[in-house]
């Protein structure tokens, strides 16, 4: 599991200080990216090397506690399953122990010159069942 602290900032919120719905996608997505980057396959990477992409196919989110101006946020990355040309993330967004929000996301690996789905390579799949 990787975490990546968050900071609310004023843009990330309505005219209530209230993080706006949508942004809980960004801070997921910064999440997965960085995850991506620890483990060693950042995005322009694995374009160069491997042709390849890792799209959002499906997520569902479930909206628990509203994060609001200034909170100091973690978000918890970690791999729930992983298949041959896909992963599912599980993910939580969290104010200290209190849970936020939490997320299941299904990403697909694809030729993005052909945007069709494709086996992940070996390379790939053996870093990320090591985490």
């Amino acid at each position: 599991m990787q975490q990546m602290p968050i900071r609310v900032y004023y843009e990330d919120t309505d005219a209530g200080g209230v993080v706006y719905h949508a942004r809980y996608l960004h801070f997921f997505e910064r999440a997965r990216t960085e995850f991506l980057r620890e483990v060693g396959f950042e995005q322009q990477k694995l374009l160069a090397d491997f042709h390849l992409a890792f799209v959002v196919r499906k997520m569902q989110i479930d909206y628990r506690t509203a994060a609001k101006l200034d909170d100091a946020l973690v978000v918890e990355t970690q791999i729930r399953q992983l298949k041959q040309a896909s992963i599912v993330f599980e993910q939580k967004l969290l104010r200290e122990d209190e849970l936020l929000s939490e997320a299941t996301v299904l990403v697909a690996t694809v030729d993005l010159s052909k945007m069709k789905p494709i086996p992940m390579p070996e390379e790939i799949r053996a870093v990320l069942a090591a985490q």
